[in-house]
């Protein structure tokens, strides 16, 4: 929200009071605590009226400076919060004259004591951020102090302006400073410039509205902020303050954390040690999905075509997704399968007999004509309005209501209901919706409506995905959701929403994803070729590629199916084509995903989060980093253009073996069985023995590529059996004319390194000693191809 109104006035009926100086502190084991008023003192008469603030310092894990300011501290505080992963920190104090300081693990807050209050944060002694110039303030309106004496002198009460109070806070802005994040935002990826509100919304990926708002941002500079506060946030990036992002909550309190990391990726690690990691999606979840799409009129021998032609055509298909018209219309949802199908076990495991994996489409949102509804109505399981009566609307399903999920029972129920479900054959679940959260009810156990509109979907999936774990185990659980707040990347995977079938809606899609991934969010997908209306050939084509190099890759559509021969036959050898590659990096992509686990570190990247000091790679938003060594980069035009940026170092493209030079743009036409799809200099890239599925043992037969190796520079790669109890590591360096590979495996297998040999075909020398093996390559030699048996 706007305080202001140009450099002079504040904006119409509004009063700011900042604070001021520095009245008082306290230093304990837990922080400091200071005591500011937001005026200055200049006799007794000044300290009997406020507003005054009090703010506390202190650390919920290393690297982590929280900050917690109040005004009034006597209102009651309702969840619902954020589940922090809190760990007990060693914080070091320092008290001189001019300042107090803390500081936990390399992050450092510095409080002025003389002057007007600030105080700024460093990451080893290099400055990051600062909140300076009276930044912080409780904002109400211009009768505040009147509307104090009539609240002392019992006055009747009289109309106001604004009716609400905020806290304000404002951090600086440097030159040359980029912010990122924020959640899945479809606007350029560089968010100065945006004013961007933190409240969920059913909108669409083609505004400014999104599903997926996280009140987390991420500088170039080398620093995050988390405001950790669910409700409403409204973030002004460098608009109402060119110098500043501005950022404010309704209320009485303000809490935010500063997270230092020094790169981009490090603080990304902190922060998601911090609001919890995700887990290794299953196996089989990075293979092509195929969806019925949203239409009423699938028939089971339809489906059962789908995928025989998948076969047929040599598209290796990894799961099939029913969507909403497999309950019958007006009573969704009831988790029935409508009466269409006949014989449901035998439909689903005749699919399965060909490897296929099943999804179905659900939501939390229960029709009148549901058997469901009648049940959550009598064991008051259903969202209510204030007086008591079930909150009901029409518009999604007639007299739809909301499982209410904070009332455990209503959760019980909900995961029986979809157990049952699994028990017919079903495998993961696409857990739709829960944007439209209204605030004007009660719920269960008496959070916060407004803190509840943004956090319902960490309840939904979390039920979700923990029944799933129940029933399938840990390393097969898997949701595909829309909506998402802080801490949902516990349950992936996440998809993009309600994309169109235009390039225009391709490249929002994919600035989407990576501002989510910027987020803390490790996997994404989207609607291949768009979501509303149907694609040209031409299109389906170029976003085949693009979603067949996402994490996560699915088609499917609105009012008309996806497979490719409902396009044009070459379609079909597109998407085979670009399949099949996927499912021959699996060693490689799974090894990727296990670090997202491991470390934090989104498996789709914007450039700027691998390369950060180069700044051509700040605003990149139509190219990515899939993991450490990929760089893809969609074609977006009809003409088959791509025009992209290398960072420097000798590249290479995968699918052409066309070496190039990094540090320049490239502007270059590609038919559409290629696209720029780079390998990073210095890079042991792991290939699978298998292209036809992609839940295979990636530890058998693989071949590591060594592409480019820079001299005396130690490369290693490791990869994963899907089940994540075995791995294998090589580890190779290039020294003069001799190249040393080194092999070790968890389970002590000897490992067998054939004949490494170019990209020419010929031969160097090869020597083994022990795991280690010598080679001497042919001369000019630049890509080296070594195969563990």
């Amino acid at each position: 929200m706007r305080f202001t109104d140009g450099i002079w006035e504040e904006a119409k009926g509004i009063r700011q009071h900042k604070v001021h100086s520095l009245w008082e502190y306290k230093i304990s084991d837990e922080g400091i605590e200071v005591f500011v008023p937001c005026a200055e003192i200049r006799d007794l008469n000044d300290t009997t009226y406020g507003p005054a603030m009090t703010v506390w310092f202190t650390s919920p894990r290393r690297d982590v400076i929280k900050i917690r300011v109040n005004h009034y501290d006597g209102k009651i505080e309702k969840g619902p919060e954020f589940k922090l992963f809190q760990e007990q920190t060693d914080l070091q104090f320092a008290d001189t004259e001019e300042t107090i300081s803390m500081t936990s693990g390399k992050t450092t807050v510095i409080i002025e004591k003389k002057g007007e209050f600030a105080f700024s944060f460093y990451y080893e002694g290099k400055k990051m951020v600062s909140s300076k110039d009276r930044s912080l303030a409780y904002v109400t309106d211009l009768d505040y102090e009147a509307d104090q004496w009539c609240d002392f002198n019992h006055c009747p009460p009289r109309p106001h302006y604004m009716k609400e109070t905020y806290m304000r806070e404002q951090l600086s802005l440097g030159v040359g400073e980029y912010i990122y994040g924020l959640g899945e935002r479809f606007t350029s990826l560089v968010k100065n410039g945006q004013t961007i509100e933190i409240w969920n919304k059913d909108g669409g990926t083609f505004g400014d509205q999104s599903y997926k708002n996280i009140p987390f941002y991420l500088s170039n500079y080398g620093y995050g902020v988390l405001v950790n506060h669910p409700e409403h946030i409204t973030f002004e990036v460098g608009t109402e303050n060119v110098r500043k992002v501005q950022f404010s909550v309704e209320g009485e309190t303000l809490e935010y954390m500063v997270i230092g990391g020094g790169t981009p990726k490090q603080v990304l690690g902190n922060y998601t040690a911090l609001t919890g990691r995700s887990p290794v999606p299953p196996a089989w979840s990075f293979g092509l999905w195929l969806s019925t799409s949203w239409t009423p009129s699938y028939e089971p021998e339809v489906v059962h075509g789908f995928v025989d032609e998948m076969k047929k055509r040599n598209i290796p298909l990894g799961v099939f997704h029913y969507d909403a018209g497999w309950m019958k219309p007006f009573e969704l949802c009831n988790f029935k399968w409508d009466s269409k199908f006949k014989d449901v076990k035998g439909m689903l495991a005749k699919i399965k007999e060909n490897g296929v994996k099943i999804c179905v489409w659900i939501n939390p949102y229960i029709g009148q004509r549901s058997e469901l509804y009648r049940e959550g109505k009598e064991y008051g399981y259903l969202l209510r309005r204030k007086d008591g009566s079930i909150w009901q609307s029409d518009l999604w399903m007639p007299g739809q209501t909301i499982v209410d999920f904070t009332n455990p029972d209503a959760c019980r129920w909900f995961a029986g209901k979809l157990e049952e479900l699994l028990d017919t054959g079903v495998d993961c679940l696409k857990t739709d919706f829960a944007e439209r959260i209204p605030t004007e009810v009660q719920w269960f156990d008496g959070s916060d409506p407004k803190k509840m509109h943004n956090y319902y979907t960490f309840l939904y999936n979390r039920t979700v995905y923990e029944m799933l774990k129940r029933k399938k185990g840990e390393r097969d659980a898997c949701v595909f959701a829309r909506s998402a707040t802080v801490g949902t990347q516990q349950f992936p995977v996440n998809w993009g929403g309600d994309n169109l079938a235009t390039y225009e809606s391709m490249a929002e899609s994919l600035r989407g994803g990576l501002s989510f991934c910027q987020s803390g969010f490790g996997f994404w997908a989207h609607d291949i070729s768009g979501f509303d209306s149907t694609a040209t050939p031409d299109l389906y084509k170029r976003w085949s590629a693009f979603g067949l190099l996402s994490t996560h890759s699915r088609l499917h559509g609105h009012d008309s199916y996806r497979v490719p021969w409902m396009f044009d036959e070459e379609a079909c050898d597109v998407l085979g084509f670009f399949t099949r590659l996927k499912c021959s990096l699996m060693p490689y992509l799974f090894s990727q995903a296990v670090q997202v686990h491991e470390q934090g570190i989104p498996m789709m990247r914007a450039m700027m989060l691998e390369f950060p000091e180069d700044p051509n790679c700040a605003y990149l938003d139509r190219q990515y980093m899939l993991g450490d060594s990929l760089l893809a980069a969609p074609v977006f035009r009809e003409d088959g253009i791509a025009n992209y940026y290398v960072p420097e170092g000798n590249w290479t493209n995968w699918i052409t073996k066309e070496k190039l030079v990094g540090g320049r743009w490239y502007t270059q036409k590609f038919d559409y069985f290629s696209l720029p799809l780079l390998v990073k200099p210095n890079t042991l890239l792991a290939v699978g023995d298998r292209d036809d599925c992609a839940e295979y043992d990636y530890c058998r037969n693989v071949t590591f590529h060594l592409i480019e190796p820079e001299e005396g520079k130690s490369i290693k790669a490791v990869v994963y059996k899907k089940e994540m109890n075995d791995k294998l590591e090589l580890q190779a360096e290039k020294n003069g004319d001799i190249l040393t590979v080194t092999a070790t495996h968890d389970s002590g297998w000897k490992l067998c390194l054939e004949n490494p040999c170019s990209n020419t075909g010929g031969r160097g020398s090869l020597k083994e000693e022990g795991n280690q093996t010598y080679l001497i390559p042919e001369a000019g030699c630049k890509e080296y191809k070594i195969k563990v048996l």
